[in-house]
């Protein structure tokens, strides 16, 4: 029986050949450019023929989060469509730190990723759909290296503005599933709390700041090699003018209320970070930043307040970092939504792990927890 061919000449595929033998096949990650960053995968398999495949992607001790490979099942799927975990190991002393993926497809193809990928062609059928919808404003805030528009897509009457932005970070598609939960709900026409929502506020929703990254399968870089979320504070058109477009934007709105979502590789739970660490905050905003965390943990068991990064000191916030950057320029209360690559260890789906529909249905239950913060105050 001939040998299985891997290949990723695709919208976000990653990942580089180095052997094949029948089933077996030897692979590493390829690295965003310019830097070490490497943790992101997406590639295809064929001529299966419903054999045992054993997939050792190696040398991830020098990937950028070691520990996100202990207790971690890739992604697989046999249609593209439904997403669920291939069950996999990871040892650390082998061939530099390899996981190791066993998976026995019923046909000739199947399809292995970090995550459940989230295409290009995906993003533009939502942004299409959720710019048609009543009372829904499209703004390109500015354009990518590559030439990709930056889509803004703006929504309701309040006088509060509220910013949600996703995938900073290409390689955290969960941040943009938690998008189109979040979008299909607030385009909801029967949906009281959508309506009740876009009364109180005017929303501004990127889905994507880095389509660049995304389509190249990076892990945490643009087109230039930077990470987007360390731009916040001088971004340039040069290296960052997705952040840079973005920010001016927000100059112009000012935020009431902001959330930046993302992925995190190693932490098994759904989590919040804030901005406790920046100097010259004002009285309402740590206290607001608890409440809504508060709120978010009544909504839904797939979130939690125990777990998350450790705290910052005062006065040693990074000012580049959006969270940070948000919170310090408009007085706002800002926050990190992190999803896991894992599970969410609190109501752990050993089937599909933290997946894309969960990712979408916490982004409504995050407007849900928002529409009781905004009545409060």
């Amino acid at each position: 029986m001939p040998p299985i061919a891997v290949h990723a000449a695709f919208d976000s595929g990653n990942i580089e050949v180095r052997r094949i033998a029948g089933a077996e096949a030897w692979l590493e990650l390829r690295a965003d450019p310019g830097n070490a960053f490497k943790q992101w995968f997406h590639f295809g398999v064929t001529g299966a023929a419903g054999r045992e495949l054993v997939l050792r992607i190696s040398d991830l001790n020098n990937s950028a989060y070691p520990a996100g490979w202990p207790d971690y099942n890739a992604c697989v799927s046999e249609d593209r469509l439904s997403w669920n975990r291939a069950p996999s190991s990871f040892d650390q002393n082998e061939d530099g730190g390899t996981l190791t993926i066993r998976f026995t497809p019923r046909g000739d193809l199947a399809w292995f990723a970090y995550f459940a990928p989230f295409s290009l062609e995906r993003h533009m059928e939502l942004v299409a759909r959720s710019a048609l919808a009543e009372g829904v404003d499209h703004r390109v805030l500015g354009w990518s290296l590559d030439g990709r528009p930056i889509d803004c897509l703006e929504m309701g009457e309040g006088d509060k503005h509220v910013w949600l932005i996703a995938r900073q970070h290409p390689g955290e598609s969960m941040a943009e599933w938690w998008m189109e939960g979040a979008l299909d709900r607030l385009t909801d026409r029967s949906d009281p709390v959508a309506r009740s929502l876009r009364q109180k506020a005017r929303f501004h929703i990127v889905p994507n700041c880095n389509p660049d990254g995304s389509f190249r399968g990076h892990l945490r870089t643009n087109g230039a090699g930077a990470n987007l979320n360390r731009e916040w504070n001088e971004p340039t058109a040069e290296n960052s003018p997705e952040v840079l477009a973005i920010r001016n934007a927000m100059d112009e709105t000012g935020v009431h209320f902001a959330m930046d979502v993302h992925g995190d590789e190693a932490i098994p739970h759904v989590f919040l970070a804030g901005f406790e660490g920046m100097a010259g905050l004002q009285d309402h905003q740590k206290p607001g930043f608890d409440r809504y965390g508060a709120l978010l943990a009544a909504q839904t068991p797939d979130f939690q307040t125990l777990h998350g990064y450790p705290v910052t000191p005062a006065g040693r916030g990074n000012p580049a970092m959006a969270t940070n950057q948000l919170a310090s320029r408009y007085g706002c209360v800002s926050m990190t939504l992190e999803m896991p690559f894992k599970d969410h260890d609190d109501m752990a789906d050993p089937v599909q792990g933290w997946s894309a529909e969960r990712s979408m249905q916490l982004g409504r239950s995050c407007l849900g927890a928002l529409h009781l913060w905004l009545a409060e105050g």
